[in-house]
């Protein structure tokens, strides 16, 4: 499995850069993967977002997709593509540390 070094720390990966190891995740390090996306200050709807699906994913073994996120979420699909534009279900997985949701290109 490849790793990279973010904020000086070394971090497994997937060929797409998407984390692989659920525990290597921090809030300090979502601030530095959203600023790599060109994501600034993480808003509270941001870790909203984070939140919930580091917690579904807990629950149910993979990355939720932007359906899911809207239905059990409660996040309206308008919100997230604000606050992840453009390809918003593979930039909130990404920040999150959660490998790139099933059937995301």
């Amino acid at each position: 499995m490849p790793t990279t070094t973010i904020a000086g720390q070394e971090i497994h990966v997937d060929d797409d850069g998407f984390m692989t190891e659920y525990d290597e995740w921090s809030e300090d390090l979502a601030k530095e993967l959203a600023a790599a996306i060109g994501i600034g200050e993480l808003t509270e709807g941001h870790w909203k977002t984070i939140n919930f699906l580091r917690d579904d994913y807990k629950e149910q073994g993979e990355t939720a997709t932007l359906r899911r996120v809207t239905a059990s979420g409660g996040i309206p699909t308008k919100e997230l593509f604000q606050l992840f534009p453009k390809k918003p279900a593979r930039k909130m997985s990404y920040v999150a540390g959660l490998p790139k949701p099933v059937g995301c290109v």
